[in-house]
């Protein structure tokens, strides 16, 4: 087999291929095997029609079609192998020639992995930033514990203020008439968390339990319901219920009741240590997301749009499984945010591009310095998967498959070659914070948090994950 392969613009390769006539003849003589078995063809059983018979029956270039699409299926799976290319899409064929008794000619052209130039990616000018913890942060870390450990008590002698809990029932008016969700009898409410239309919480402060106030509101402008969008109305509202939140005071006996502390000394500096763990942590992850920045910055990719288009399907995608699972329908969320299905899936490509852009840099930078991911250490991660998904066999299924294991291998060395970047950097500068390793967070493993439709790109940029194709198809299918 000869083949020639040119790169086009756009991120495409043409191959153009010369097939011996012996390998035409072989693939006819398979082609009349396979035909003749599944056709019932009068007078002959399964397998037993010959040739002239069969192209009858079937038609005089039914054989030789057959030939000649797997003979080019063949073809392109194995160039595609030999030359390293990464398929995106379908390759358009274009036969030349396919005559019995002379070589098959012809051509493929088909979008395929884009070249990555990097630029600089290792010597940035930033350095990890580190957010203080002072005394401030850790009482309020306490405040939201007290919080959450809070009672609440009915409020009879006093009016309602900002924080209180309530039940109100209200009605509302437009030019004297009700209006389509104006009204409720028994709402709950925190007041002044913003539940209601601007305003509206104003006036219920000072308000005591039984009492009616009446007031007017003018609804926002970019309020979900256009027939109400910048229009006034009129409520008339009657505190219910009202009560107010009380807090446990901030003792040795409420430090020993949220955790093992054996008083308020013990618990501030534990929460001390945690909050300056976690300033560690996000600092490292502030970091690395600068040195992607950085490298992406600088690195010239001719990314096809292909690839964005299947990132933002993904990214759309995981946003219609995030409002299934509040119980929230796509049709529900759209008229809230008063977006159609088209303009909310275009918002998506800008951090699509961005994504697709991060993979392909980090995979380059990663076949720069080497960086691998061991048989070993993927067989690792799904046994994780094993164990963590234990009721959700879709999700094992995955990970156990070939692209699975791929999503692991590529995530793993992708957050690897990041980890390389940051150590070098801590090594040339001993006076920088010491940030500790994702691992070293137990944040490091691709099965802990997946994302498997987010590995739409992997195939197309990962050359170690190629593997031989069932027949010409888009990377990921």
């Amino acid at each position: 087999m000869q083949t020639t392969k040119t790169p086009l613009p756009n991120s495409r390769v043409q191959l153009e291929f010369e097939l011996p006539p012996e390998d035409l003849a072989r693939a006819i003589g398979k082609a009349v095997t396979r035909l003749s078995r599944g056709a019932r063809v009068p007078g002959f059983r399964p397998g037993k029609a010959p040739r002239p018979v069969l192209e009858r029956f079937l038609g005089p270039t039914a054989i030789l079609d057959e030939a000649v699409e797997q003979l080019v299926d063949d073809a392109f799976r194995e160039a595609v192998l030999e030359q390293e290319i990464v398929p995106l899409t379908q390759p358009e064929v274009e036969i030349t020639q396919r005559e019995e008794g002379k070589p098959v000619i012809f051509k493929a052209t088909v979008q395929v992995r884009p070249e990555v130039k990097l630029g600089d990616f290792d010597h940035f000018g930033f350095k990890p930033e580190v957010q203080p913890v002072d005394e401030t942060m850790v009482e309020k870390v306490i405040d939201e514990l007290r919080d959450s450990q809070a009672s609440l008590e009915p409020a009879d002698d006093r009016g309602a203020r900002k924080g209180d809990y309530a039940i109100i029932a209200f009605q509302g008016t437009r030019d004297g008439l009700p209006f389509e969700g104006g009204s409720s009898e028994g709402l709950p409410l925190i007041i002044g968390e913003a539940q209601m239309i601007p305003g509206f919480e104003e006036n219920l402060f000072g308000l005591s339990k039984g009492e009616e106030r009446e007031f007017d509101v003018v609804f926002p402008a970019d309020y979900q319901e256009e027939s109400l969008r910048g229009q006034a109305a009129h409520f008339k509202v009657t505190l219910k219920d009202l009560r107010g939140k009380i807090l446990p005071e901030a003792d040795d006996e409420f430090a020993r009741s949220v955790g093992r502390f054996e008083g308020m000394a013990d618990m501030t500096v534990a929460l001390r240590e945690r909050l300056e763990a976690n300033a560690l942590d996000r600092a490292r992850h502030d970091f690395a997301d600068k040195i992607i920045d950085y490298a992406v910055a600088n690195a010239t990719i001719d990314l096809p749009d292909i690839l964005v288009e299947q990132e933002v399907e993904v990214m759309h995608d995981e946003m219609r499984s995030a409002i299934a699972r509040q119980g929230i329908s796509e049709q529900a969320y759209l008229k809230v945010v008063g977006k159609t299905d088209a303009e909310v899936h275009e918002e998506f490509r800008p951090a699509a591009e961005k994504r697709v852009k991060s993979l392909l840099v980090l995979s380059e930078i990663a076949k720069v310095r080497g960086v691998e991911v061991t048989d070993l250490e993927v067989e690792v991660e799904v046994a994780r998967a094993r164990s963590r998904y234990v009721s959700d066999r879709s999700m094992v299924q995955y990970f156990e498959s070939e692209r699975g294991r791929n999503y692991i291998r590529s995530t793993l060395r992708r957050s690897r070659t990041v980890e390389q970047l940051i150590d070098e950097w801590l090594d040339a500068h001993p006076e920088a914070p010491r940030l500790r390793h994702i691992e070293d967070a137990n944040e490091g493993s691709p099965v802990a948090n997946p994302s498997p439709g987010a590995a739409q790109a992997i195939a197309a940029t990962e050359t170690a994950d190629l593997t031989p194709p069932e027949a010409p198809a888009p990377a990921g299918a």
